[in-house]
């Protein structure tokens, strides 16, 4: 009998922790907001609880754990602007490993290779690009290479940056192009001038890369449009673009972030101004879009979202109402479901 109450007692706490995840909150600290938050996500009702300081630090505006997950890094976006390492600690605190510098002003976007061996940093006002080696202890060697997108004819506005296997691709929102950039012998070089042309002044500003990498799909931040750019064998090529916002609209807008379902049937963009999640369907074959769903975010100003570990429901961060917002997504129809929201403190990063 008492054998029986130990399994029943150990398969409660297996359950109830195996519903729980973490999510951390990147903010910008001008206001309510001291740094980095943590937070309990029920993956089975999609509840919120337990908000809590992780760490305070400056602007941690943009997060992305190591492979592992025992690590985290984030970019402080101010005049000078850094990059910060932590560990995570067992009860989901942060500790500072290493501040820094970003080599440009406003960094932006933070990422990590597959491997945890390189970090990259894009830094919206400094128009630069800067990559780190990462520590075996997690933490961030000084940066080994800067590329500066600046130009006599252009300023460069670099807004994000992705590994995909030996490459590394980014979004220049001021140059209106997406580059792709090779390593050989451990060193990243610029392969083409841009893998696209694009027209007018779309603003590039965050894009996915599917799980073969034969396509790309870009959210275009003045544009409000998506693009999608398909591989081929003698480069990139666009065969399709997408308007984010309802028809008629007109209003002031920006477009913010992108996603992937899992499973790659399904596209997401946030709007900034229309405050709406942008939901397509995805042609797996010619991987082409076609937009299903405009979805009120319950808020105002997304900026980065996030679909939880489960991928039954997505999260939006509305910056100027404080507050993340929670929806049910359809795995069959991949159309949202608006369930509840939860106050946050200038939330600007959702991360799982």
């Amino acid at each position: 009998m008492k054998q029986l109450c130990l399994i029943s007692i150990s398969l409660f706490f297996l359950t109830c922790y195996s519903q729980t995840s973490k999510l951390y909150v990147g903010t910008y600290t001008k206001g309510n907001s001291k740094g980095i938050y943590q937070l309990n996500f029920n993956t089975e009702t999609g509840k919120l609880s337990d908000l809590k300081l992780a760490i305070p630090i400056d602007n941690p505006s943009f997060l992305t754990y190591s492979p592992d997950r025992k690590h985290l890094y984030s970019t402080n976006g101010s005049e000078s602007g850094f990059i910060s390492s932590y560990k995570i600690q067992s009860d989901g605190s942060l500790f500072l490993l290493t501040r820094v510098s970003s080599m440009g002003t406003g960094p932006c976007h933070i990422s990590i290779n597959k491997e945890g061996t390189k970090v990259a940093v894009s830094n919206y006002r400094g128009g630069t690009i800067a990559i780190y080696p990462v520590n075996k202890d997690g933490s961030l060697a000084e940066a080994s290479q800067v590329f500066d997108h600046n130009i006599k004819e252009r300023e460069s506005h670099a807004h994000s940056a992705l590994f995909f296997n030996d490459e590394l691709f980014v979004a220049d929102l001021g140059r209106n192009a997406v580059y792709q950039y090779i390593l050989k012998d451990d060193a990243y070089t610029l392969k083409s001038d841009a893998i696209i042309k694009v027209k007018g002044n779309p603003g590039p500003r965050h894009f996915k890369l599917t799980k073969n990498g034969n396509f790309i799909y870009l959210i275009n931040e003045y544009g409000a449009t998506i693009t999608t750019i398909k591989r081929t064998k003698k480069g990139f090529k666009e065969i399709d673009e997408d308007s984010t916002l309802e028809p008629g609209f007109t209003e002031f807008n920006k477009c913010a972030d992108i996603h992937i379902s899992e499973d790659e049937r399904f596209v997401y963009g946030s709007n900034r101004g229309e405050n709406t999640i942008a939901v397509f369907e995805r042609n797996t074959k010619n991987g082409k879009l076609n937009k299903i769903q405009s979805m009120p975010v319950q808020g105002s100003w997304p900026r980065n979202f996030a679909i939880d570990p489960t991928g039954k429901f997505l999260l939006v961060a509305n910056l100027r109402t404080e507050n993340i917002a929670v929806f049910s997504i359809d795995k069959k129809t991949g159309t949202l479901a608006y369930l509840h929201d939860f106050k946050a403190p200038e939330p600007i990063c959702l991360l799982f």
